[in-house]
């Protein structure tokens, strides 16, 4: 089917759809469950919603504060000029979907401004309906979005390819890298090269990462040795620099808002924390295992960003999740009684057998949480009153989940 046909076809459907009629042939999947999500935000299909650019100062402030910026001249050096012979652009946005980077063919960049599609724009899906960006935030999956697929009509003269950049360090999604153009260019290996440059970007973030935790290394070695007692070095994300008197954790979960002086810390009890140049030291206290926390905030509300918060007589923590940790903790606090191993892997991968994998994400998971979790069979421990907040639609839950536990809870 030429391009001209599949766009045809693909605008059929969405007329089908949109009037509640059996469509000439299926939507893949990753769009429907987006045009899903899109209804329940009541975008309207044919212009979408307005979006306010941000301004200069604050598309600049945003880019400074990013680690996107570091690796923009391997993305612009691997994308750009593709995309400029391609009649394409280049876009980087945010974990909002706000446009800071644009780059490629003029004429394009011409048509994407009279689009909206300009820096300091908003991409999301909430925002202009089903585009490769804003699915890609959602989904933190690579995707293509060719002309009807797009939700609202005003972009069906486009295709998009876009993949989720995340750092390295936590898991962190950063944003998105996009390249866009005419629907009449549509190129299959466009999404593959996307893809590809993006990967490469995350891996110079991690050397980044390393190189900067042999400096931390370097300046926290002579601290520690004149400490007498646990303590360890950990950089701004909680990775080990340096320890003394105690096993090397890989990470320390750190709590969302990490400030000095007294901290309580699930994994490793009380402590008292120091700032060290990008980094922070942590003086680890007698009790290891301070009170049992009574009470778990797991917030899977939002669709692109999920939190736990522990409280307890030792005080309260919390903590971003992500994606694997939310759906773990999601289908436990669902299933209160407990879950085994098999029925894990089952609810998360639609296959019992993978319970080696299970069983090591739970492992990190009750390092981060000790006293939390309990096991034999996997679950919340006794005496933790558990609060789950779910988003307002079931679509929006864990939108980037396959699992089918969260599928079938999405149902």
């Amino acid at each position: 089917m030429g391009v001209r046909d599949s766009a045809r076809l693909l605008a059929s459907v969405r007329e089908a759809a949109l009037a509640g009629d059996a469509p000439p042939a299926a939507l893949r999947t990753v769009i429907g469950e987006s045009w899903l999500r899109v209804l329940n935000h009541g975008v309207d299909p044919d212009i979408g919603r307005h979006s306010t650019l941000l301004s200069t100062e604050e598309i600049e402030h945003r880019r400074q504060s990013s680690p996107l910026g570091d690796v923009m001249p391997l993305l612009r050096e691997g994308l750009v000029s593709v995309a400029d012979i391609a009649s394409h652009i280049m876009v980087v946005t945010d974990a909002d979907g706000r446009v800071l980077w644009r780059d490629g063919s003029l004429a394009v960049r011409k048509s994407a401004d009279r689009l909206g599609f300009a820096e300091g724009a908003s991409w999301a899906e909430d925002v202009v309906g089903t585009n490769a960006i804003g699915t890609a935030l959602v989904t933190r999956a690579p995707v293509q979005v060719h002309s009807a697929e797009h939700f609202v009509r005003t972009h069906h003269a486009w295709t998009c390819a876009a993949a989720p950049l995340h750092d390295p360090r936590d898991g962190r999604l950063l944003g998105v890298v996009d390249i866009s153009g005419p629907a009449a260019t549509l190129h299959p290996a466009t999404l593959s090269l996307v893809t590809a440059v993006t990967r490469v970007a995350e891996g110079e973030l991690r050397l980044r990462h390393w190189a900067s935790i042999e400096r931390l290394r370097a300046i926290a070695a002579p601290l520690l040795a004149r400490i007498e007692g646990k303590a360890v070095a950990v950089d701004r994300n909680g990775w080990t620099a340096a320890v003394t008197a105690m096993a090397p954790p890989d990470r320390v979960a750190l709590p969302l808002s990490v400030r000095s002086g007294e901290v309580w810390l699930p994994s490793l009890g009380m402590c008292s924390l120091e700032p060290l140049p990008g980094g922070w030291l942590i003086r680890v206290g007698d009790r290891q295992r301070p009170s049992a926390a009574s009470r778990v905030v797991l917030d899977v509300s939002l669709p692109r960003a999920w939190a736990v918060t522990v409280s307890g007589a030792a005080g309260c923590w919390a903590q971003q999740l992500s994606p694997r940790h939310a759906e773990l903790l999601f289908v436990l606090a669902v299933h209160r009684g407990g879950r085994s191993a098999a029925e894990l892997a089952h609810d998360l991968f639609g296959d019992a057998g993978r319970t080696v994998t299970v069983r090591a994400e739970l492992s990190r998971l009750r390092r981060n949480l000790a006293g939390v979790l309990a096991h034999r069979p996997y679950r919340f421990a006794d005496g933790v009153d558990v609060e789950l907040i779910r988003p307002h639609h079931p679509a929006d839950l864990l939108p980037h989940s396959q699992a089918p536990a969260v599928r079938a809870a999405r149902a």
